[in-house]
């Protein structure tokens, strides 16, 4: 089968990031087109990796079968509605958008379209959380911390979605069942939204999860402590490393991994995942451009108004290796 023909819309720091990914994928994707609306970026990206430049996520419509969406929060519905109810797979970056509805009715249009539609928690692909899950059997006590400097970008959301929404994540995939009861505080600092806040969640077996989340420390921490009856795991996700403590504690070292950096590889894993699983969907299309074994690039014009052109990437600033989380 061949690879997968894919765009990213929206290449500041982590839409850069994706579409370098991308290049290295020969096997299970092809990087057809970057897009922003900030026209000399996506030139620059794209005579870097050797595709081509758009300032139109519509000029995708034909070409690609899936897209990284990578703008902002507040534009996560609009993009990724037009492009599923096109008929086009999405990776969108986390957060899936800012709010409930709208995140139900970009699962609607995937259904709809018969689309795969994912959201980018990295950290799943955490070398050190791959490594660990195998001994964590019935978590009974959670901790994490994930603290940074001002970012100056993904502040159009509270900390909760910009960072926190790992640990959330994680510790919803760990435990396997809803909270019962959840404790929360939050307050803003430096934005309009939270950029502080604290979370304590209590789940039905007794295990109590207790996660903090800062975009105004002084210092860059991303670590997550697990307890359970025979030891506890705690993990570095920045450095991508596990130790392990019972009655004879030993350390293990994490799953290598490649990509550029430990955020990369990461990152490489996670598109990996994608694009397998873009190759295995038979997204539909009404007016095919042309075969491509058994699958074509999407052509539907979308039923649902497009954004107006709008800042779709913000700028690189701040701490990389937080930029990426």
């Amino acid at each position: 089968m061949p690879p997968i023909r894919v765009g990213v819309v929206g290449v500041g720091y982590v839409g850069a990031l994706h579409a370098q990914v991308y290049r290295k994928l020969p096997r299970l994707a092809t990087l057809v087109a970057v897009c922003d609306v900030n026209r000399a970026r996506a030139e620059e990206v794209a005579g870097r990796l050797g595709c081509r430049a758009a300032g139109d996520v519509r000029d995708l419509l034909g070409e690609v079968e899936a897209v990284s969406v990578c703008v902002p929060t507040n534009r996560h519905h609009a993009v990724g509605m037009g492009l599923l109810e096109a008929g086009v797979h999405v990776l969108m970056e986390k957060p899936i958008a800012t709010t409930l509805a709208e995140a139900d009715a970009l699962l609607m249009a995937a259904r709809r379209s018969r689309c795969t539609f994912q959201v980018g928690h990295i950290e799943r692909f955490n070398a050190a959380i791959q490594t660990a899950q195998e001994y964590l059997t019935h978590p009974r006590f959670i901790e994490a911390h994930r603290l940074s400097s001002y970012p100056f970008r993904g502040t159009d959301v509270s900390v909760v979605l910009d960072v926190m929404i790992h640990d959330l994540d994680l510790v919803l995939s760990l435990v396997t069942s809803q909270p019962v009861r959840i404790d929360a505080i939050g307050v803003p600092v430096l934005s309009r939204t939270e950029d502080i806040a604290n979370a304590r969640l209590v789940f039905p077996s007794g295990c109590v999860a207790n996660l903090t989340a800062s975009r105004v420390s002084d210092e860059s921490i991303r670590r997550i402590r697990l307890f359970q009856e025979d030891g506890y795991l705690s993990i570095d996700y920045k450095q991508q490393t596990a130790e392990l403590a019972r009655v004879s504690p030993r350390r293990f070292a994490p799953r290598s991994g490649t990509g550029g950096g430990k955020d990369g590889a990461a990152i490489q894993r996670t598109l990996s995942n994608a694009a397998r699983r873009w190759m295995s969907s038979s997204a539909p299309s009404s007016t095919p451009s042309g075969p491509r074994s058994a699958r074509s690039c999407p052509a539907k014009k979308p039923a649902t108004p497009w954004p107006s052109p709008s800042r779709s990437s913000a700028p690189c600033v701040g701490n990389p290796q937080d930029g990426v989380s």
